[in-house]
């Protein structure tokens, strides 16, 4: 699994499987959000699965995808919203781990 550090606090990575989150528990992280959507490629874990992997390993899950190039208002508001809820580091996924990251930046741009 490859996590980068965006901040103290948020990680991003590319696409992870449901038997990932426990290790991401076992590593310290308190939530997962998912921004990828749903059947963006074939055979990708469903937002659904990678929730109740979340669950199951005491992890909050959010699912807010992006289509690439297309995040507005709307995703980075629910951003924000998951980012303040956080309690503890966070990751964040989507295809390669780009659009979570650049999520993120847009959702604290937002809120400061």
């Amino acid at each position: 699994m490859s996590i980068t550090k965006i901040s103290d606090d948020f990680f991003v990575g590319p696409q992870i499987e449901p038997s990932d989150v426990a290790a991401l528990a076992q590593n310290g992280f308190r939530s997962v959000i998912c921004n990828r959507p749903d059947n963006e490629q074939a055979g990708q874990p469903s937002a659904e699965a990678m929730g109740k992997a979340a669950t199951e390993a005491g992890l909050a899950f959010h699912y807010i995808p992006v289509v690439p190039g297309q995040s507005g208002r709307a995703e980075v508001e629910a951003m924000a919203k998951a980012l303040k809820a956080a309690d503890g580091p966070v990751f964040a996924y989507c295809r390669s781990g780009a659009r979570s990251a650049g999520l993120f930046q847009a959702a604290r741009a937002a809120v400061t």
